[in-house]
């Protein structure tokens, strides 16, 4: 195993936890942004609103999107690591 077999592996997955966070990520911003623009219409402004939402928002993409984050980390490791393992 040379450097650049590190590195590579090292590339991939980076960019498969970017693809398995995106989903979270992208709905955290899409909720923060229409929470801050109801509180800025609203003036209301109130710690937990823009908490709770966002939270709630989160777990139900993180339990929707569990099958695509799994199937994606099996993959990675059976297509990737698992091989560069065995073959050296």
């Amino acid at each position: 195993m040379n450097d650049q077999s590190i590195y590579d592996i090292l590339r991939q997955a980076l960019w498969t936890a970017v693809l398995m966070s995106a989903p979270l990520l992208a709905v955290a911003l899409i909720a923060g942004v229409v929470i801050g623009l109801f509180q800025a219409l609203t003036s209301v402004q109130e710690n937990t609103l823009t908490f709770v939402p966002k939270v709630g928002a989160m777990l139900v993409v993180f339990w929707v999107s569990m099958s695509f984050m799994t199937a994606t980390l099996v993959s990675f490791f059976q297509d990737r690591v698992i091989p560069m393992i065995v073959g050296g």
